[in-house]
């Protein structure tokens, strides 16, 4: 039976910041629950309701705007942490950080500050971007449309997938094109009526994100709501998803710390060993101190590259907020840093899901230990954009200098 995540104590007066006591309380009883969760397919619900409460969703908005100004590393340090503790819970909140990033974080109208406040008071943002029907490599016009409903404002329609996070959010944000194919993006009440949430995510890891299918129908849309993309805004910042590839990373981190603390915990538990071990005690095993060796220091790497480019990404929005003249270029060090860190962390966090079993053994394969969640989890995520086109976009610029896209999930 999977337990109701208790609260901490949280002061509402203030959300909570990455490093305080109440933040490693909360984590700690996430991680509790986690488990039991996954293996059982209990959406998590409460404990996003425990995060809307601590108001962590307003962790990048400025003090004065009622968040924690915290850094893009003190957040993805605070993601690898929640990643540990839940890789689930992780992912749901991505596409809200990266909205908040994107649309909100510096508002530039009475609608963004709307939005600022709404998030400053622990609302949670899901995203509605993706679609099936691209015709083309590259395409980025969505088949999801604004029309215009005679009175200035719009209806939108259409039918977007991998929703992540939304069936637990308060808002999401659409990507629509109107009918002189002008793209743009709004931000949405959930409960708004036509918005329907289908929970059809059937992936073989993070089954828990709600990664599903979300349809709109004639679903009313303000003018005010809509911010059309342009250069130097939104999403017509060069690089502007880097973001958001590296949160996924920084996810993927977390998972392989989750998979060292469940590797060591399973060698301190044991009370029988291989009937070939070289010790009585599994402890006192050298090979099994070898396989955990190999798990800790590719968990160390992993979040080790990940904050090395968010610092990267600190500098480039730093950059971008200043309106420095070496912006994109600071954007483009960031971009290459990050595709390098899904490389290094997707390796080490898989490799290390799969080694956990050889400190285990068959038993160790048990559902209701549930350890295949770190592999499954891992796997999934660094699937949602294979390395192979980092690598050999990476391997391009070194050799020719050719810039990485600037454009789509890269």
């Amino acid at each position: 039976m999977n337990k109701t995540v208790s609260a901490p104590s949280l002061n509402a007066s203030e959300p909570i910041k990455t490093g305080s006591p109440e933040l490693e309380a909360l984590l700690s009883q996430i991680a509790e629950g986690a488990s039991a969760r996954e293996r059982d397919r209990v959406l998590p619900f409460d404990v996003i309701d425990l995060i809307r409460r601590a108001r962590l969703g307003a962790l990048r908005l400025p003090v004065n705007a009622g968040g924690a100004g915290s850094s893009i590393r003190d957040l993805f340090a605070f993601v690898i942490r929640l990643g540990e503790a839940d890789a689930n819970v992780a992912h749901i909140l991505r596409n809200h950080f990266s909205v908040v990033e994107r649309l909100v974080r510096t508002p530039k109208d009475e609608q963004s500050r709307d939005w600022q406040k709404a998030v400053a008071e622990g609302a949670i943002i899901g995203l509605a971007t993706t679609e099936l029907e691209s015709p083309r490599v590259g395409n980025v016009t969505p088949g999801t449309t604004f029309t215009p409903d005679g009175n200035g404002d719009y209806l939108l329609n259409g039918t977007k997938y991998y929703s992540t996070g939304t069936l637990y959010s308060d808002y999401v944000l659409v990507r629509a094109a109107d009918p002189s194919g002008a793209t743009g993006a709004t931000i949405v009440p959930i409960k708004r009526e036509g918005i329907e949430l289908v929970d059809d995510w059937d992936g073989l890891g993070q089954r828990l994100t709600a990664t599903g299918t979300t349809h709109f129908h004639n679903v009313k849309v303000r003018r005010q709501e809509v911010v059309f993309d342009e250069p130097g805004s939104g999403y017509g910042v060069p690089y502007s998803n880097t973001f958001a590839q590296l949160f996924l990373t920084a996810v993927v981190a977390g998972i392989a710390r989750a998979t060292l603390r469940d590797a060591t915990a399973l060698v301190r538990s044991r009370k029988r060993t291989f009937y070939y071990a070289p010790t009585e005690i599994p402890t006192d095993d050298p090979l099994l101190q070898q396989t955990v060796g190999q798990i800790a220091s590719g968990a160390f790497a992993a979040e080790t590259v990940v904050l090395a480019a968010a610092e990267a990404l600190d500098v480039a929005t730093d950059a971008f907020d200043a309106g420095a003249a070496n912006a994109e270029e600071a954007a483009h060090t960031a971009a290459l840093l990050s595709a390098k860190a899904k490389i290094i962390a997707d390796d080490f966090a898989i490799r290390g899901g799969s080694l956990l079993f050889d400190v285990g053994g068959a038993s160790a394969t048990k559902k209701v230990t549930n350890f295949d969640r770190h592999w499954r989890n891992a796997r999934t995520l660094s699937s949602h954009n294979p390395t192979t086109y980092k690598a050999r976009s990476i391997g391009e610029h070194e050799i020719n200098g050719t810039l990485l896209p600037a454009k789509g999930f890269f």
